[in-house]
């Protein structure tokens, strides 16, 4: 405990020390308070991005969260729309270069000043807005490829704009990128399985679970058997796969791209863990965050890998 309190000291205080020293709340604050409150681990990995990007970082996430909290908090689809309406009325506004029109927004303003110092691409956003626009639609996927669509309109688009943001072009790290993205999108519809029935949501494709004989019922009670953890195997095996293709190409990726790519150790620590307990997500450990998360993520930002 002594080591992982020094280690929090050391790598994360100064860090949050900073932004939280006044009483008043500024539009960075607002970003990273709402990302370290909503998305834990990708905030313990965007803390650690040099200074020159971290505020796009927190910028682009912190939208990120407000456009995926909108299935939690709205269960009306038109309402659900006009919020997604909102955001995409006030992306084209923040990317326009005129303050005057930026909703009084943190996140929007975040946005507008992390594209006023790095040109951010608009289709992103949009594939962001267009991805979760589809998650209304519908209450499951058909089958892994739509899995991995979403994935990467929802995940992926995160890592290009940070990379945007860092002033980053290279085929390579938009490569690693993409497969990370799939990897950590198809790991979270993994661990929101555990919460299906609370969601009224299966993110296990239709396919699998008709393939190795799991009910929707089953999946909605938290019912756990042989057979679904054959199927959280299959579904597992498809993130490990493009994780360690993205990690594959680690030395053909700029080093000044390899933090932005941290994810990838909570998304590998996941894997394990599942594997541990044989792929069964209704296990008490998965409820809890692993002790190994700030440990490894310091180790791997000194080391410069992912």
């Amino acid at each position: 405990m002594m080591f992982l309190r020094t280690l929090y000291n050391q790598t994360y205080r100064p860090v949050v020390r900073k932004f939280v020293r006044n009483k008043s709340q500024s539009t960075a604050e607002y970003c990273m308070e709402s990302v370290k409150q909503h998305d834990y681990e990708n905030f313990a990995c965007t803390i650690l991005l040099p200074n020159s990007c971290r505020a796009c970082g927190f910028a682009v996430r912190s939208f990120n969260v407000e456009i995926a909290r909108i299935a939690e908090q709205v269960s009306q689809e038109s309402i659900a729309l006009m919020r997604l309406k909102f955001w995409e009325e006030a992306i084209e506004k923040c990317l326009d270069n005129n303050a005057k029109i930026v909703p009084k927004h943190p996140v929007a303003i975040e946005i507008f000043k992390a594209n006023s110092t790095h040109k951010l691409s608009k289709r992103y956003f949009r594939k962001l807005i267009t991805s979760r626009h589809e998650y209304f639609k519908r209450n499951t996927f058909n089958n892994l490829e739509e899995l991995e669509k979403y994935a990467e309109g929802t995940v992926s688009s995160i890592y290009y704009l940070i990379l945007e943001g860092s002033s980053i072009k290279n085929v390579n790290a938009d490569h690693a990128a993409s497969h990370l993205g799939k990897a950590q999108g198809i790991a979270q519809q993994i661990r929101s399985a555990a919460h299906a029935g609370r969601l009224n949501f299966i993110p296990i494709p239709l396919e699998i679970l008709v393939k190795n004989k799991v009910s929707q019922e089953d999946l909605l009670r938290a019912k756990s058997s042989e057979s679904l953890r054959e199927t959280v195997f299959e579904v597992a095996s498809t993130s490990h796969q493009h994780l360690e293709k993205a990690r594959s190409l680690i030395e053909s990726v700029p080093k000044e791209a390899r933090k932005i790519l941290l994810p990838a150790i909570p998304v590998r620590i996941y894997l394990d863990r599942l594997q541990k307990v044989n792929y069964d997500i209704f296990h008490p450990s998965l409820k809890h965050r692993s002790w190994k998360l700030l440990p490894q993520l310091w180790l791997s930002n000194v080391r410069n890998k992912y």
